[in-house]
């Protein structure tokens, strides 16, 4: 790496005589203090601020390479990056679960709009081939959900934070299911509901803005998208508890989230300052020990975290080549989110981080298909 500042380049590993991969120009002078201190948030800022600007190479492909040097484990035991971000760790908590997430999700459309599929999915998409587009990876992804839970017309499904609607959508158009869906978001309610009218699926699928421990009742299968990692840990027993008593006797069940491969994961400080504040990453052994501890046995995982580094990779390209319709919002915004998808590419390629969805079903004694999907 070769940083510029004030005409003078110094190199940082490699050899003198090597071309530099990747070439940065330092304009904050605080940049350097503001990495060794604060790792990915203090770069996240510094880019905010115009701090800097990549000269050669992609900055998705730079932090990547930061990840792969572990250069955040270092930083992690660093008391003052602790520090910087307890208040807004606070705030989230005096926010409450519900009001953190919503701050996000209900984010001016025209934001969502501008890097998403037209379904408005905003879950990892599952690639088949390297040229999918996004569009194609999301149908990609519904319907191996769909497979995987055994749909059959006339089922009853539900979907727990069930975003824009775009699952549940696809079940009832492809399989036949009566859909249900609840969402915290007011903008995703809003959303989900005109997109299923226009849809013409009125009378097959229903949604609510609602707490997702208020819905009554029990359905052949359940689907949670998206939805666990913006759970606090204390948070978990209460919602697979939830999941096991909305299932009937022979459901299946399947949840989508992002988790930790690691015996311990620090959620990103950037993510966490300005994107998710109260987000967590579940570990598997996490996952599968409140699904035993329900009484819902599982049948399969799958790690797909390398199918969101494509993913973000779509909705990175999309946002910038969009952004020209968000001007409505600030410049350090925009920068903003879009350090927030640089992110999500490279901890996709590099980190610690999972994508997991695993299949479970109410009943030990039920068939077990012996070929997986």
């Amino acid at each position: 790496v070769d940083f510029i500042d004030k005409d003078i380049t110094t190199r940082v590993g490699g050899h003198a005589e090597v071309e530099a991969r990747y070439i940065l120009r330092i304009y904050d002078p605080h940049f350097y203090q503001s990495l060794l201190s604060y790792g990915n948030l203090g770069i996240g800022e510094s880019y905010m601020s115009r701090g800097f600007e990549m000269v050669k190479g992609s900055l998705h492909d730079f932090i990547t390479s930061l990840l792969v040097c572990k250069l955040d484990h270092v930083l992690n035991a660093n008391a003052l990056l602790k520090l910087k971000i307890i208040p807004f760790r606070v705030w989230g908590y005096l926010q409450g679960q519900r009001r953190s997430v919503r701050r996000h999700y209900d984010l001016d459309i025209d934001v969502f709009r501008s890097f998403l599929d037209p379904s408005l999915t905003y879950s990892c998409g599952y690639v088949l081939q390297e040229s999918d587009s996004l569009a194609q990876m999301q149908f990609n992804k519904y319907d191996r959900i769909c497979k995987k839970l055994m749909l059959n017309p006339g089922e009853k499904m539900l979907d727990i934070g069930c975003g824009c609607g775009g699952m549940l959508i696809h079940a009832a158009k492809h399989y036949g299911v009566y859909g249900t869906g609840v969402t915290n978001s007011l903008n995703h309610y809003e959303i989900a509901t005109n997109m299923i009218q226009k849809n013409e699926l009125s009378d097959k699928i229903k949604i609510y803005q609602s707490d997702y421990k208020k819905i009554k009742g029990t359905y052949d299968k359940l689907i949670s998208i998206g939805m666990i990692e913006h759970l606090s840990r204390n948070q978990y027993p209460i919602y697979f508890s939830t999941l096991s008593k909305l299932l009937n006797d022979h459901g299946r069940g399947l949840v989508h989230g992002v988790g930790a491969n690691a015996f311990k994961n620090e959620h990103d400080y950037f993510i966490q300052k300005y994107i998710f504040p109260m987000s967590s990453q579940p570990r598997l052994s996490e996952l599968s020990m409140h699904l035993e501890k329900t009484g819902l046995t599982i049948l399969d995982v799958e790690n797909m975290i390398r199918h969101y580094g494509y993913t973000a990779t779509h909705w990175l390209n999309n946002f910038n080549s969009n952004r020209h319709t968000l001007n409505q919002h600030s410049e350090e915004f925009k920068r903003m989110f879009e350090y927030y998808l640089i992110c999500c590419i490279a901890a996709a390629k590099a980190s610690d981080a999972a994508l997991y969805q695993v299949l479970f079903m109410k009943n030990h004694a039920d068939e077990i298909p012996l070929i997986r999907i």
